[in-house]
């Protein structure tokens, strides 16, 4: 159960628009009476993805997730119901209540707001330290790396001086509670109980969500004896590395306007390609890029160039992140760099021009990987080609569009001098083990929903008042055995407690993301298959036949074992079946 009262869960759909909410990750496009675009939750290159404003709700006809204005955001930020109302509700003005039962949830809550405001504060903090006297060191660094004041300003960075606990003092100072400092990773305690500055003598770069809101720190060395090189926040409640792109929050205007990401390793690596007007650069912080970074990024674009560096930890990284992408459906480009040059020490050496004209002249990941990896091998013995193939299928296989899995084994063919049939062959066989985001086993085929339950359920959604009509025809008998079941007696039961209208939100944000996505998938026909009252009526007579053949099937038991006493329980049989034969026959005229 909600822990929000439901007139403010109403209100709050009212006023929540669903294709204002999912247009900052998707772009849509109108059409017709909803809006299209490219699906955010499974790779594809045709728009398969609706938005009904009207009515609320979204759905994928290519891979069946559906849902309301909440589940969106459940689904594309990771995150609980109760976060999702939040969000929708600072973002849309509407003042939360207080929850019923709700303490705990409200202590998580108040402790993220916290620490949001805990981090704010303290990059306040360091950017003032970088502007003293005490940040003239760190200050001259950043001269000698090339980084202009401006940029300084862009990315917010800043310097925590050598003291153990300069930090902890000016928070307390400022009202924050030491168990908060110590969950927020600003302060570390030590094995012999002391609390001390996480951060010292260090230049520091604060780490944002796309939203802007800081997150985490990193600082970064001044000494070459000072170790680690980086020194990161740890993960807390509003700080997942995984989940993070450094830069997305100042660049994902530019990424989304320019159709594609050019994506680098480091810090400093984002700070020279920005100021070398690299506009759409993203940074994945020096780590092995994820899944979820990757669902990240493609809300804003499906094009990656990758700007890694030229040195073999470089390159595997590039490799390792390129094939991620290419299984997440992103069009990648690789740009290549001299030995001993990464995307800072280029620019510093060559200039921004130059490094532009690098990204420009990009090539295409998979022909890049495969003319690499075919650099080994012998293309004039067999065993050779066997193994090259066999290298190639585990990368094509991931590929999610069949067309350009085609167009790849036909690259590896010709490589390989294989026959191009034979090697899609091979590729398509690979690809049949890889699985979408709702299965068929997992979400109820439309050809095993009758016709009577796809009717009552579009009316659902878009004839509320004459849906109410028709569900209180119905006995909880008639939906026995069905595929909806409980998703139409579901909505019997709203349609005691709640307005006819509100029912089809209610519903949505009751349903589980199967039971939803069949919904959704059925109320984004564009008309109804019969209308409400017709297809009650269809499910009385379909309940009524079942009987009737249980009946009949219970008389011919008795009469085959001959037994003197079912004499009468066979004529109560028969009366029952007659009976079920005029109730069949009046809802058929």
């Amino acid at each position: 159960m909600s822990l929000f009262p439901q007139s403010f869960l109403d209100d709050l759909r009212a006023q929540a628009d669903i294709v204002q909410v999912i247009q900052d990750y998707v772009p849509l496009k109108k059409a017709g009476a909803s809006y299209k675009g490219l699906c955010p939750f499974h790779a594809e290159k045709t728009p398969s993805f609706h938005v009904n404003r009207e009515r609320g709700f979204f759905h994928c006809f290519g891979c069946g997730t559906g849902g309301d204005v909440f589940k969106f955001l459940e689904l594309q930020e990771r995150i609980g119901f109760q976060d999702a109302v939040r969000r929708l509700a600072q973002r849309f003005g509407l003042a939360v209540p207080e929850m019923a039962g709700g303490s705990e949830s409200e202590r998580d809550t108040a402790e993220r707001e916290a620490l949001l405001k805990v981090h704010e504060v303290a990059a306040a903090r360091f950017r003032e330290q970088l502007a003293s006297p005490a940040g003239t060191r760190s200050r001259q660094q950043l001269r000698e790396r090339g980084i202009r004041p401006d940029t300084i300003e862009r990315l917010g960075l800043g310097y925590a001086g050598p003291a153990r606990d300069a930090l902890k003092g000016w928070l307390l100072a400022q009202g924050f509670d030491l168990p908060l400092l110590v969950r927020s990773g600003l302060v570390s305690e030590r094995e012999n109980a002391q609390i001390v500055d996480r951060f010292r003598g260090r230049l520091m770069i604060p780490i944002a969500r796309d939203s802007g809101s800081i997150v985490a720190f990193a600082g970064r060395a001044m000494d070459a004896d000072q170790q680690p090189k980086y020194l990161n926040s740890p993960e807390t409640p509003i700080y997942s590395k995984s989940r993070v792109l450094y830069g997305l929050h100042l660049t994902k205007g530019d990424v989304r306007r320019l159709g594609y990401a050019v994506l680098v390793e480091g810090y400093f690596d984002l700070a020279q390609a920005l100021q070398a007007g690299v506009l759409p650069v993203v940074a994945a912080c020096g780590t092995a890029l994820t899944p979820q970074q990757g669902q990240l990024l493609r809300r804003f674009t499906s094009k990656v160039v990758l700007s890694y560096d030229p040195d073999a930890a470089g390159q595997g990284a590039a490799a390792r992140s390129s094939q991620l992408l290419v299984t997440e459906g992103f069009q990648v480009n690789v740009a290549l760099l001299p030995p001993g040059d990464d995307p800072d020490g280029f620019v510093r050496k060559h200039g921004g021009a130059a490094y532009v004209e690098r990204l420009k002249v990009s090539r295409p990941y998979l022909e890049y990987l495969i003319d690499l990896t075919a650099e080994p091998y012998d293309f004039g013995s067999d065993d050779s080609r066997r193994e090259f193939l066999g290298r190639m299928l585990t990368i094509a296989a991931q590929i999610p569009d069949a067309a350009q899995r085609d167009q790849f084994a036909d690259r590896i063919a010709h490589k390989a001098r294989i026959t191009e049939e034979v090697v899609r062959a091979e590729i398509r066989k690979a690809a049949v083990e890889r699985r979408t985001a709702l299965t068929e086993r997992e979400l109820p085929a439309f050809g095993r929903v009758k016709q009577a339950e796809k009717g009552l359920i579009w009316s659902l959604v878009h004839e509320p008042v004459e849906a109410a009509r028709a569900l209180a025809e119905l006995e909880p008998a008639d939906l026995n055995g069905l595929v909806t079941e409980h998703v139409l007696d579901l909505a019997r039961t709203l349609h005691t407690d709640t307005a006819a209208a509100a029912v089809p939100a209610v519903l949505l944000a009751r349903l589980n993301q199967v039971e939803a996505a069949l919904v959704t998938g059925i109320a984004a026909e564009p008309v109804g298959a019969a209308p409400p009252l017709a297809c009650a009526q269809a499910l009385k007579r379909l309940r009524f036949e079942r009987e009737r053949a249980e009946v009949q099937q219970e008389i011919d038991r008795l009469q085959d074992q001959g037994a003197e006493g079912d004499s009468r329980r066979i004529e109560a049989l028969w009366q029952r079946k007659m009976d079920l034969v005029q109730r069949i026959e009046t809802l058929s005229t």
